[in-house]
């Protein structure tokens, strides 16, 4: 089981809690990742990535094992812990302003 922690704003909008616990078939990668949530939570469609492209949302961050994982290709490996369900995978949404 992979472990993937939600900020509160998309807690809310998928109605679940901080953690959200997933099966992912295969490697896990960002994409399977993200792939296994929408899956379960089709409300977050849209929200962590483009639906056409699949890329990152630019206001939307990646952390796993104290690694900013946003720009890393969405086909890479997790690292094993958050692969092993040792450590989440981080949603962390970025804040702008000034």
């Amino acid at each position: 089981m992979i472990q993937v922690v939600l900020p509160k704003n998309l807690q809310i909008l998928a109605g679940v809690g901080r953690v959200v616990e997933l099966e992912v078939p295969g490697q896990a990668t960002q994409r399977s990742v993200l792939d296994a949530l929408e899956a379960s939570h089709p409300a977050l469609l849209g929200t962590l990535r483009d639906p056409q492209t699949k890329k990152r949302r630019p206001m939307v961050r990646f952390f796993a094992c104290e690694e900013d994982l946003s720009d890393e290709p969405l086909d890479t490996p997790l690292p094993g812990d958050v692969a092993a369900g040792k450590e989440p995978l981080l949603i962390i949404g970025a804040i702008a302003g000034g």
